[in-house]
């Protein structure tokens, strides 16, 4: 590590290996979740799905998207979108299958 706190050498390459890695993991676990919004939406299934959980996924997203803006890190907010749009499908989708 330099002087001034920026990382050198293999702890640069790590770092930024394991923000690639984070890269990857959120869009991939964000594509596992489209699945369940397609069967909400597509198929109008709604058993098994709880509100409650995926109302705090929804919470969780906000909340970290919050902090991710406070940071001034993408790495933190961008995929924060990506899981409020996800779990406010879900839950629409629940809510709307459930009027009719």
């Amino acid at each position: 590590m330099s002087p001034d706190g920026v990382p050198r050498g293999r702890a640069a390459v790590s770092s930024s290996a394991l923000q690639r890695v984070l890269g990857f993991v959120s869009v991939f676990t964000m594509a596992m979740t489209v699945p369940q919004v397609w069967t909400v939406w597509v198929d109008h299934r709604t058993d098994g799905v709880s509100l409650w959980s995926w109302g705090a996924y929804l919470v969780g997203a906000l909340l970290w998207f919050w902090h991710g803006v406070r940071e001034g890190d993408k790495n933190i907010y961008l995929p924060c979108v990506g899981w409020v749009l996800l779990d406010a499908a879900v839950i629409g989708g629940v809510l709307f299958a459930s009027r009719g």
